[in-house]
């Protein structure tokens, strides 16, 4: 078991929390760490790229010369993919990018990249999130108090409508609920926040 301090957001520490090794000291599993995060990433690709072919072209209806007797190479059509302007051979079409894993795999995959924070000492947990102010400037003292920077991710398991309203405008402070954490905003964040009811919740889910 890992225990970890939890602070209140001046800063404080509050207690002690035990973290589940089951949750966030397991053997990292770099290949569905890596599986799950192309899967975000290319879940968010809109795949409408597209080129026209012959067929869908303008013109060309008309053959350009007869077939014999020019001296030139026999043509079809203007739009033929040999012409400029025309249709473009083999080009890219519309394609959804996204593909499926299993569910085990996206399990593991949320358990590695919790347990790269754990170890990193990137984890950081508050006894709650209420603020009495929603704004910036308040954010702003938090993040002093808990000794923050670069890119924050929030986790919190309730409302917590301050602590969103008083980060929305900070370009490196990310705010989501507990059920939606994720395996690329875990990793992609320097520091992860989170609530001591959000990890009893994610410990749960992933026991």
């Amino acid at each position: 078991m890992t225990k970890i301090s939890v602070k209140n957001l001046n800063g404080e520490k509050v207690k002690d929390l035990t973290l589940k090794d089951s949750v966030w000291n397991v053997e990292v599993n770099n290949d569905c760490l890596k599986k799950m995060i192309r899967l975000q990433l290319d879940a968010t690709r809109q795949g409408t790229r597209k080129t026209k072919n012959r067929s869908e072209v303008s013109g060309g209806g008309r053959k350009p010369w007869r077939q014999k007797g020019t001296g030139r190479a026999r043509q079809g059509s203007i739009r033929a993919t040999q012409w400029r302007g025309g249709g473009i051979p083999f080009g890219v079409q519309p394609r959804d990018y996204s593909f499926k894993i299993n569910r085990k795999e996206r399990v593991i995959a949320l358990k590695s990249a919790l347990t790269l924070k754990a170890n990193a000492k990137e984890l950081v947990v508050v006894d709650n999130f209420s603020m009495d102010s929603s704004k910036t400037k308040a954010a702003i003292k938090m993040l002093e108090n808990l000794k923050l920077d670069n890119k924050i991710l929030f986790v919190t398991n309730d409302d917590a409508e301050n602590l969103y309203l008083a980060t929305r405008n900070l370009p490196n402070a990310l705010v989501i609920y507990a059920d939606e954490i994720n395996c690329y905003d875990v990793v992609n964040a320097d520091v992860l926040v989170i609530d001591e009811a959000s990890v009893k919740e994610i410990e749960e889910v992933l026991k």
